[in-house]
């Protein structure tokens, strides 16, 4: 794509946002991630797959790094070649969101995460570019006391020139085998949607015209509507049947297929108990009621992918955890995608479980464009 806008990744991880971006056409230029065995796997995974390093480079240091004056001037310089390249500039990122998470630190801006928050949102507002995307967990925008925060961030960001539009999407509306809600802001400058000849007419917002539904491959309510299976006894290594009436590529065993689990690079890796396996055999499929020891049903999405906070995930009909190969098939991956096969499993799950599902990505930078109308 010729005139494909050029991105600035931020908190990059593992760069499931970015792939999905990539993959839609656009030009990850620039990586910067804090976390070295994430910033590793970012890199091997381009390696493997064969996607060339960016343009701009790997940056491995802190965000506010970046606030310091040599860096913020070396970052203005490659924004403004970028630009004078008639090339649209966005940033996307996702900070750390544990302290805004109630499973989590639920520190809000005070914590150390927290803080990490407002620093991307001033590094949009004294970088300015075209556009933006910010990524968090629902319980910054759903929470009373981190709403107050979030609307000081986006009035900051209005009065800086950008118009904005959000929505709480749940990953599963665009085919991620996964119930995953997460806010995603949104924003353009208001010179940039004048060039590009988009108009809002009087009293509508950018949410109006926003085309946030374009690239939903399903309504939640119909999710929500399918006959589901409940719980059922475990079965090691048994058979079920598909139940009718169920999108068979929104549940578990659909993507272990789809990305032959089995053989992946990353298949043999998974935490195994110190003591015993007699747990893992009586927990029943579907058992996802509990906050740890959570049996996923082979003909389910997964709950939401995190394996933090002592959260564990068990394999719908083998008596162990999941792999990291299967984590990375819920997290709707392509096949191709792996970890270095030195990373520590402790690494390994956390890095695939800070990631934004891939299909959510993808659905999501294709919304951009179309309503960017580049092609």
């Amino acid at each position: 794509m010729d005139n494909a806008p050029t991105i600035f990744s931020f908190f990059s991880g593992a760069g499931f946002l970015d792939l999905g971006f990539e993959k839609t056409g656009y030009n990850v230029a620039f990586v910067n991630e804090y976390h070295r065995p994430f910033m590793e796997t970012y890199i091997h995974s381009r390696r493997v797959m064969g996607i060339p390093e960016p343009e701009l480079g790997y940056h491995l240091c802190d965000i506010t790094e970046f606030e310091q004056e040599a860096e913020s001037e070396s970052l203005s310089r490659l924004i403004n070649r970028t630009k004078n390249e008639k090339r649209l500039v966005g940033f996307i990122g996702g900070p750390p969101c544990p302290d805004f998470s109630v499973a989590g630190k639920n520190r809000g801006q005070e914590g150390e995460n927290g803080r990490l928050s407002a620093t991307y949102i001033d590094l949009i507002c004294k970088q300015k570019p075209d556009f933006f995307l910010f990524e968090n967990v629902k319980g910054l925008w759903r929470t009373t006391k981190h709403r107050a925060f979030y609307e000081e961030m986006k009035t900051k960001l209005h009065r800086c020139g950008y118009l904005t539009t959000e929505r709480l999407i749940n990953s599963i509306e665009y085919g991620a085998p996964q119930q995953r809600e997460r806010i995603i802001l949104i924003g353009f400058q208001k010179s940039v949607l004048k060039n590009l000849g988009i108009k809002l007419d009087a009293g509508q917002s950018l949410t109006d015209i926003f085309p946030w539904e374009e690239h939903l491959k399903y309504r939640i309510d119909d999710i929500n509507a399918m006959p589901w299976p409940g719980m059922e006894p475990f079965l090691e290594e048994g058979e079920r049947e598909k139940p009718e009436g169920i999108s068979e590529e929104l549940t578990a065993d659909y993507w272990f297929k789809k990305n032959d689990v089995e053989n992946h690079p990353n298949a043999h890796q998974y935490f195994t108990p110190r003591a015993g396996l007699a747990k893992f055999l009586v927990i029943p499929e579907g058992d996802d009621s509990k906050k740890s020891y959570k049996r996923l049903h082979r003909w389910r999405p997964s709950p939401t992918v995190a394996y933090g906070n002592n959260e564990v995930h068990l394999h719908p009909y083998k008596a162990r955890r999941l792999s990291v190969a299967e984590a990375l098939a819920l997290q709707s991956l392509p096949k191709e995608y792996e970890l270095p096969p030195a990373i520590t499993l402790s690494n390994a799950f956390k890095t695939v479980g800070n990631g934004v599902p891939y299909e959510a990505a993808k659905g999501i930078a294709e919304t951009i464009l179309d309503f960017l109308k580049v092609d």
